[in-house]
């Protein structure tokens, strides 16, 4: 068994044992900080298709994370002032299903990713960069312009939304959800990876004119993995916003589309778990350094560096030694 996968069963293994642990030990808040992990995580994942596979530098994923947050906080605070949605002549009522909120959300940052990428990906290089950005910015602004649900700050949700058999309430019961969504998110990406339309996604991001040459048309190929990697994300912004009940436009920042960059690159393009170790590593910083300094993302900026300089396959590169993903 390669080195790169014992590691990732080591991730696994601590994602399950610190939640058990945190229950033992009545520590609700260190479960809360897990499940932040694991959403922030989902959200990488979904990145780290476009940008590891297929070698898409998007700075607007925050956009398809902020469609799933409020995806969420539409329907649900419909649901709790017991008002439907006038869309035209229709009436449409709100819901606090989960099962329901997730489809709505991955459906519409899924059209979202589709129409953004239909367009930035007849652009490459820095161009492709700043029409992701610009897309997501001016959605940033939509949702600062959008009074009826809060606008510049944001919109509440009173009760986190429901599962059947479960209470969500109770943070390891919420934490199981996410985790599992998460894994069902990680075999996703792996069995991408290692399909053809993955090795195709591959070839498309090494040599483009060659691929085409063979009668494989690349967009097709980025598009599609364009838009699954935005549904995924858009899924974890739903439960990012289930799980704090809140959702502002900041969902939609730049700096949102950053951070989950960051994940990525942290952890290490490319690898399967990079988004999860990436995810974990910034939520641990800016909750250990940031009860020290107030400038705590200067530390993390000193990190990200050497990682960019010095370690090109992130943490999980480097612990796995030689064995190369996709870069």
């Amino acid at each position: 068994m390669q080195r790169e996968t014992w590691i990732n069963l080591a991730i696994l293994l601590g994602l399950i044992l610190v939640p058990l642990w945190a229950v033992v030990m009545d520590e609700p808040f260190t479960i809360t900080l897990t499940t932040k992990v694991v959403i922030l995580a989902l959200a990488g994942v979904g990145l780290n298709i476009a940008l590891g596979y297929g070698g898409l530098v998007s700075f607007g994923h925050a956009a398809f994370f902020g469609v799933g947050g409020y995806a969420m906080g539409v329907l649900a605070s419909h649901a709790q002032s017991y008002t439907p949605m006038q869309i035209g002549a229709l009436e449409v009522e709100g819901t606090k299903s989960m099962l329901i909120i997730w489809a709505v959300a991955i459906v519409f940052s899924g059209i979202t990713a589709l129409f953004i990428g239909a367009l930035s990906l007849r652009t490459s290089g820095v161009y492709f960069i700043m029409i992701t950005l610009a897309f997501g910015q001016m959605l940033y602004y939509f949702a600062i312009s959008w009074p009826a649900y809060g606008g510049e700050d944001g919109l509440s949700i009173y009760v986190r939304n429901g599962f059947p058999g479960l209470n969500t309430l109770d943070p390891i019961q919420f934490y199981c959800i996410c985790f599992v969504l998460l894994c069902a998110a990680l075999l996703v990406s792996a069995r991408l990876s290692s399909s053809s339309f993955g090795l195709a996604l591959h070839g498309a991001r090494q040599n483009a004119e060659r691929l085409e040459a063979v009668g494989v048309r690349p967009f097709k190929l980025r598009l599609t993995a364009f838009v699954i990697s935005g549904m995924i994300t858009g899924l974890a912004g739903a439960l990012f916003a289930d799980l704090n009940r809140f959702v502002s436009p900041t969902m939609f920042s730049w700096h949102t589309s950053g951070e989950i960059m960051i994940f990525v690159i942290l952890g290490g393009v490319g690898r399967l778990f990079g988004p999860v170790v990436g995810a974990a590593l910034f939520i641990l910083l800016e909750h250990w350094l940031g009860g020290i300094s107030d400038f705590w993302q200067f530390y993390l900026g000193l990190i990200l560096l050497a990682v960019v300089l010095f370690a090109r396959g992130g943490v999980i590169g480097t612990l796995a030694g030689r064995e190369v993903a996709h870069d």
